[in-house]
């Protein structure tokens, strides 16, 4: 068992059976490696063939939001506009109806103070009335007449 021949023989026989070994391990797994291999060509085949139409459909789809976007943005300024002008209006007629209910109050008044002028009796003279009228010329004192005396009769 000195013999150096025997050693090297055994040794290079162990290192011929590693090496079978690892092979008969390594096939199984480069078989998966293949299949693998043949996967992810296949789904490179497929994202080659998918990925570009599916990237252009994002990127389309990408614009019409801004264009959406966009939309809903002047929809929204032009609500926006009307709802001032509809304030704007809202102010406006409210202005005009106090201005209506000055106006009116003013021609009520002034309705008023003409009726108070045409019904008011004339003035009435600081004559004396005599102590005994005649029953007719009573009546007409009563009534809100003027007074008028037979001199003032006469000199008509």
């Amino acid at each position: 068992m000195t013999d150096p021949i025997f050693w090297l023989g055994l040794s290079v026989g162990l290192v011929a059976l590693s090496l079978v070994m690892v092979l008969a391990a390594l096939i199984p797994a480069v078989r998966e490696l293949q299949r693998a291999a043949r996967s992810v060509e296949k789904l490179a085949d497929t994202l080659s063939r998918e990925l570009p139409p599916t990237l252009e459909a994002i990127r389309l789809t990408g614009l019409e939001i801004t264009e959406l976007t966009e939309e809903m943005g002047d929809g929204v300024r032009n609500a926006g506009e009307v709802v001032q002008q509809v304030n704007q209006g809202m102010t406006r007629v409210k202005q005009q109806t106090q201005a209506v209910r000055t106006n009116t109050r003013s021609v009520l008044a002034g309705v008023k103070a003409a009726w108070k002028t045409w019904n008011r009796q004339p003035p009435r003279t600081r004559r004396r009335r005599p102590e005994s009228l005649p029953h007719s010329q009573e009546d007409a004192v009563e009534f809100g007449q003027p007074y008028v005396s037979s001199s003032d009769e006469i000199e008509e």
